[in-house]
């Protein structure tokens, strides 16, 4: 919880009350942002009343803390959205939908620092424990203890705890394990190649390196890094599992804003029908509410569960036959730090009732094995490694795969709550990675596994205007589960 003194030094701007409202768990209808409006203390007594089952803060949690007449508008009972009457084209034969990994009704974390403790331990062991499949390493206590030949080459394993550039250019890596600390300098110009890998080295993921050490004993010259990656030639078991059907893949609907492309969604809409069996949709349903600073600007539909009422409107008339899987994102009104549960009962609600919500990530089996993802962690993986960009996230998807993690550093433009398990890490290799949140289209195979990421249905937006944010929407990715084809589709026309 905030403390009142940040509180009260703060300017009441809306944007800085959105923020102490986010920072709290919480998004802020915009009603309810006009009424608490340069009261400081309102907002803290607001932030106090609150408890865990709120999402999104309306004018009904505010009424009773003043001492306004006004009258309240007071958020609708939602109620069961209708089933459409749309026929249904046929019966097919479909693999049922398996939820495989999810973290709903899971969440156990509290924010105790003993989490923190425990949430990089079993990433560490994790991903430690695939390195050491392939290399042979030692602690990093027994390397400083023992009276070893510095030019005998060793291996450690550890986690990137510090990035930094010497006086000479070149590049000091700091890892740790559970014993201690290493300093590991790679040298510029005495192996190209691995200092340009090493540009692409980021806090907190877990590596080994290979290398010498200094005559003291305290500094590592690598010669190599190992990554935790996944195998050259991964065992497809497509064909065992006779995996058959087509399933389309999208993300970020962003249904309530005023830039959604209804238009193109109707296009396809209408193209859906016999040939697809499953849909697959990767966060951001809607555009939500107090996501970025003046976003009520941008909004045709400024009520969140109306937003949501609209989006179910759109997906209950696809056709019944298509099996549709639905996770959140960044926008949606579920708790913002990751890994995200699957949207709450008041909302799922409003769906078909054979509509499969899950988490945010999740893994799901549709004959094929799917690890859905939303994508947040690309923005600090794009703004971490020299070269990557937005309008190429398969760059940033392919960094996943090799680093067997969705979400590597930690903090950064990502929220990630410390959970017993550190359930970004990808430990079962799935057949397809979908991504989504970046808003534009990319679609590659990285060895076995292929990246998936589907853009939006939505134009630009002020803020992506304000940010050089470019977005490539209204396209759909249609793949053949059986033989992993696949082919992007363009509505936008």
């Amino acid at each position: 919880m905030l403390s009142q003194q940040r509180i009260y030094v703060l300017v009441m701007e809306t944007s800085e009350i959105i923020q102490i409202f986010a920072e709290s768990g919480f998004q802020v209808d915009p009603q309810a942002l006009d009424m608490i409006k340069g009261k400081p203390e309102l907002i803290q007594n607001v932030l106090k009343s609150l408890d865990g089952s709120v999402m999104v803060v309306g004018i009904e949690h505010i009424k009773p803390l003043t001492e306004s007449t006004s009258k309240a508008m007071i958020l609708p009972e939602m109620h069961h959205a209708e089933e459409p009457q749309k026929p249904v084209l046929r019966d097919k034969i479909q693999s049922p939908v398996t939820v495989l990994k999810d973290i709903t009704n899971q969440s156990t974390c509290i924010g105790e620092y003993t989490e923190f403790v425990r949430y990089f331990k079993d990433r560490y062991d994790s991903l430690a424990e695939m390195l050491r499949k392939r290399i042979s390493s030692r602690p990093i206590e027994s390397i400083k203890k023992r009276n070893l030949d510095t030019r005998e080459p060793l291996s450690i394993i550890g986690m990137v705890l510090d990035i930094r550039a010497t006086a000479n250019g070149h590049k000091l890596i700091e890892i740790e394990d559970k014993t201690g600390t290493m300093p590991v300098l790679i040298h510029k110009e005495r192996d190209k190649e691995l200092f340009d890998a090493a540009k692409k080295i980021l806090l907190d993921e877990v590596i080994a390196i290979t290398g010498t050490l200094s005559p003291e004993g305290n500094l590592m010259f690598a010669n190599k890094i190992t990554l935790p990656d996944i195998p050259n030639v991964q065992k497809n078991t497509l064909n065992e599992r006779k995996a058959k059907g087509k399933a389309v893949f999208i993300s970020d609907i962003h249904v309530g804003s005023k830039t959604f492309l209804e238009d193109s969604w109707l296009r396809f809409s209408d193209w859906l029908g016999d040939e697809v069996d499953y849909l697959v949709i990767a966060g951001d349903v809607v555009d939500g509410i107090g996501v970025f600073p003046n976003q009520d600007k941008e909004l045709a539909i400024s009520d969140i569960y109306e937003q949501y009422e609209k989006a179910a409107e759109y997906i209950n008339a696809l056709p019944k036959h298509i099996k549709i899987i639905i996770s959140p994102g960044n926008h949606d009104a579920v708790r913002q730090a990751e890994p995200q549960p699957r949207f709450p009962e008041k909302i799922t609600r409003m769906f078909r009732s054979d509509i499969t919500f899950v988490g945010n990530p999740a893994t799901v089996d549709i004959g094929a094995r799917v690890l859905i993802y939303h994508g947040r962690s690309m923005d600090n993986i794009i703004t971490s490694i020299p070269g990557y960009s937005y309008a190429d996230p398969v760059k940033p998807m392919v960094e996943m795969l090799k680093l067997r993690h969705l979400s590597p550093i930690y903090g950064g433009r990502v929220s990630i709550a410390p959970e017993q398990k550190d359930h970004f890490v990808i430990d079962d290799i799935p057949d397809i990675l979908h991504c989504g949140h970046v808003h534009t289209v990319g679609v590659s195979r990285y060895r076995d596994v292929l990246t998936i990421n589907s853009g939006a249905w939505q134009s630009q937006t002020e803020y992506q205007k304000r940010m050089n944010l470019t977005p490539d929407p209204a396209k759909a990715t249609l793949v053949d589960l059986a033989s992993m084809e696949y082919r992007v589709l363009d509505f936008s026309c």
